[in-house]
């Protein structure tokens, strides 16, 4: 039982398809624990709340599974808005999410996608 557990956990590590999603963490202390709910083809996936730093920006990075190659819709909801990203895999398998607030007060959510990993130093 432990090997077949073993096998399966290393099948889904190294053959899943996967989008590479990193959050910035803001330096604007009013988005301090601000949640977002992260949404892969209408299908929730995690919850993360944002921790704002005074120094410089942070990353959290997840993994979201894929079924297949093509296009695949990435919703950001937070409070009363959501921000619909068309992502296509492999193409663009990175992704970088950054959140700002605006001076009117509103949150805006923006993406930067590309093929090869983000170098975050």
């Amino acid at each position: 039982m432990k090997k077949i557990l073993i096998l399966l956990i290393v099948l889904c590590t190294f053959g899943c398809e996967k989008y590479v999603v990193s959050f910035e963490q803001p330096t604007n202390m009013k988005l301090d624990n601000l949640k977002l709910e992260v949404f892969l083809d209408k299908e929730k996936m995690q919850d993360i709340n944002l921790k704002a730093t005074e120094a410089l920006p942070s990353y959290e990075t997840i993994g979201l599974s894929v079924s297949g190659e093509g296009k695949h819709l990435l919703q950001i909801k937070t409070k009363d808005t959501t921000f619909n990203f068309e992502v296509k895999y492999p193409e663009e398998r990175y992704i970088m999410i950054t959140t700002h607030l605006k001076n009117n007060g509103k949150i805006h959510v923006g993406i930067l996608k590309q093929s090869y990993k983000y170098r975050v130093r």
